[in-house]
């Protein structure tokens, strides 16, 4: 039997603590951040991070595998940006949409929302 907690159902607490886990690296969350300026290529992000290629490679077919980022192609280079689940908001903040949820992501934290 699922049992409810604060309103949510087991596979939505789920989907909050995959979310979660995703989120707990902080080159993503810096990735997540770089974005949240605009797109940017591979290369501007792997300069800017101070990264070998392979790794912020890694870190962005995480977050583009879990539909938190877009990305499109240029010839041979890849664009990244933030996609339709992920809003910014002011003073460098992001909200993720997670079903009936909004995970708000600011400099001093995160807070869930329902």
């Amino acid at each position: 039997m699922s049992k409810q907690v604060a309103g949510a159902t087991d596979e939505q607490l789920e989907q909050l603590a995959a979310l979660f886990r995703l989120l707990s690296d902080r080159t993503r969350l810096n990735l997540l951040m770089l974005l949240s300026d605009g797109e940017k290529n591979v290369t501007s992000l792997c300069e800017t991070l101070r990264l070998p290629q392979p790794t912020v490679s890694h870190h962005l077919g995480l977050l583009r595998m879990s539909n938190v980022i877009g990305n499109r192609r240029n010839g041979k280079q890849v664009f990244y940006s933030l996609n339709g689940r992920v809003d910014t908001g002011p003073e460098h903040t992001l909200q993720i949409g997670v079903e009936n949820f909004t995970v708000r992501i600011a400099p001093g934290g995160a807070v869930v929302h329902t």
